[in-house]
């Protein structure tokens, strides 16, 4: 494990670089999410483009998720091995080739290839997370954490930039403009950032056990001993649907907004940006809470509050007719914009907050295994919004309702709620 900074003499310098990793670390974090948004909101210019339908799009979306799912966890360890900062700045330098490529491309495939290239991606997310965990402020690292969560932001960055470069410039521009901030960032983790020395050179098997450097044959046997736990499944289970429901909303939202309420794409991103606001909030909030207090307890209330306003949103327009004393009756609904953002917008923070929380949770139970732990959480999570955009799809098609989306992901809360349950009875005298 990488060694603590107790030395006295050594607090500015820490200071210093705690300071670094709280800045930068979210600033990587966010650019990597706005490339992934890019399909997203040039969804409709897309299409038109290449003439391809919904289910092909849902693939377009969730690709990126896949690979980024795929690639969280090895990346970790990597993280652990070489260090952060230097994973975080090499898979900020590997996307921007494929940020070109979307700008050049003219094929379908070249799109879905390109999109997997930007999910290497989430390598920076993944080493970034092992940086501000291991090399943040250790009193405020729910702070911490929370603040680098709060890089998901980086959808809203899509959402006010993409559709005026479109709209200016055509949307090919807009992959190429991206360039500029990933190379600048990039550049200020070289020259500020830096990565502890370790005097004992590990393995990427040892760097997923996390445990005292040791023969590499035992590396995978202890890191499987870990994946063994049940509390570790469980934190990293619920984590990861706080996590992808987000990813999967963050890139939904705009398209179904627009098909909802005839929207143009561009106002439509707009409305869903006060979503994306909630959830930066809540994460920062919800990690600075679990640095002041336990808040076990809160992703039940969370996790509630979460699953009612799913239950709300998953109402489509429907038109009641009721045989009455006096005739028949006619009761029609269909939820009123206002009536959507009073929603959405809460739950976001409620899921902003959740995530934060559980992330602060990882970390003090797990924090020896973060790399493992935070890798596999992010890795489910991934999967999970890989899953989301293709479900949400064949959800209008097949059932023909627009809001089966918030369906599905009120079951998937349900699951969640019911596997935190049955953790509870199987250790009713632990506090979870």
């Amino acid at each position: 494990m990488m060694p603590l900074r107790e030395d006295p003499v050594r607090d500015a310098e820490g200071g210093y670089r705690s300071l670094v990793v709280v800045v930068l670390s979210p600033l990587a974090f966010a650019l990597v999410f706005a490339c992934w948004t890019l399909f997203a909101v040039l969804g409709l210019e897309l299409k038109a483009a290449l003439g391809f339908g919904e289910v092909a799009f849902a693939a377009l979306l969730a690709v990126p998720m896949l690979v980024g799912g795929l690639a969280s966890l090895p990346m970790a360890g990597l993280a652990v091995k070489v260090g952060g900062r230097r994973v975080m700045l090499g898979c900020l330098l590997l996307i921007c080739p494929f940020l070109w490529w979307i700008s050049q491309a003219g094929h379908y495939l070249e799109f879905l290839l390109a999109g997997a290239g930007l999910g290497l991606g989430a390598g920076s997310l993944a080493a970034g997370l092992v940086y501000v965990a291991t090399q943040g402020p250790r009193q405020h690292a729910g702070l911490a954490l929370g603040l680098y969560g709060a890089g998901m932001l980086g959808a809203g960055l899509s959402y006010l930039l993409l559709p005026l470069i479109s709209q200016a410039y055509g949307w090919r521009l807009a992959p190429q403009l991206y360039l500029l901030p990933v190379l600048l960032v990039a550049g200020l983790l070289w020259l500020f950032a830096d990565d502890p020395v370790e005097t004992t050179p590990r393995t990427v098997d040892d760097a997923l056990a996390l445990d005292d450097p040791g023969p590499v044959a035992g590396g995978w046997r202890r890191a499987r001993e870990r994946l063994a736990c049940w509390r570790l499944w469980r934190l990293a289970f619920v984590y990861s649907f706080f996590f992808g429901a987000f990813v999967a909303l963050a890139l939904w939202l705009p398209g179904y907004l627009a098909a909802q309420y005839q929207f143009p794409l561009g106002s439509a991103a707009l409305w869903a940006l006060p979503f994306t606001l909630a959830v930066g909030l809540g994460q920062v909030l919800g990690g600075a809470l679990a640095d002041w207090r336990d808040f076990r307890a809160l992703r039940w209330w969370v996790s509630a509050f979460v699953l009612v306003c799913l239950f709300l949103l998953s109402y489509p327009p429907f038109t009641m007719q009721i045989q009455g004393v006096h005739g028949e009756l006619v009761l029609r609904f269909s939820a009123p914009l206002w009536w959507f953002m009073a929603l959405l917008v809460p739950m976001g923070l409620g899921m902003g907050i959740g995530k934060g929380s559980l992330m602060r949770l990882i970390h003090r139970d797990h924090g020896a295994d973060m790399p493992l732990v935070g890798g596999l959480a992010l890795t489910l999570g991934g999967l999970f919004a890989a899953l989301l955009p293709m479900v949400f799809v064949l959800g209008n098609e097949w059932v023909g309702v627009r809001s089966a989306g918030f369906m599905f992901l009120y079951g998937s809360l349900v699951v969640c709620m019911l596997v935190m349950l049955a953790d509870h009875a199987r250790a009713p005298r632990v506090a979870a």
